[in-house]
């Protein structure tokens, strides 16, 4: 029985979705990687703009730690777990405010 052409012809590979994984293999992330290098921050602004500048880029790490340890609700982020995320990542244990910040970090990224 004759086969088709168009059967013969390889099929096309499909494009991965923008959703999809193209990774060939899971990749594990037990601790962060390196922290991008610091650049110095602009000139001129209040002291005031600073210390929120460093708060928020703080609690955002501290967001992504508990996220990749497996805390995904606010809720099971109590200081005391998000001061030892920062120990594990290395950085200062975070204030009241600054555990206040990750806890509405995470609230508000659902």
């Amino acid at each position: 029985m004759p086969v088709p052409a168009a059967a013969l012809k390889p099929k096309p590979a499909r494009k991965p979705t923008r959703t999809q994984s193209t990774a060939q293999h899971a990749v594990l992330l037990d601790l962060p990687y390196e922290p991008v290098r610091k650049r110095a921050l602009p000139p001129g602004r209040p002291r005031e703009w600073y210390i929120t500048h460093n708060r928020r880029l703080k609690a955002m790490r501290l967001a992504i730690a508990l996220l990749d340890s497996g805390v995904y609700l606010p809720d099971q982020a109590r200081n005391e777990r998000i001061r030892s995320a920062a120990e594990t990542i290395g950085v200062h244990p975070p204030s009241e405010t600054t555990c206040h910040m990750v806890r509405a970090l995470m609230r508000y990224a659902r």
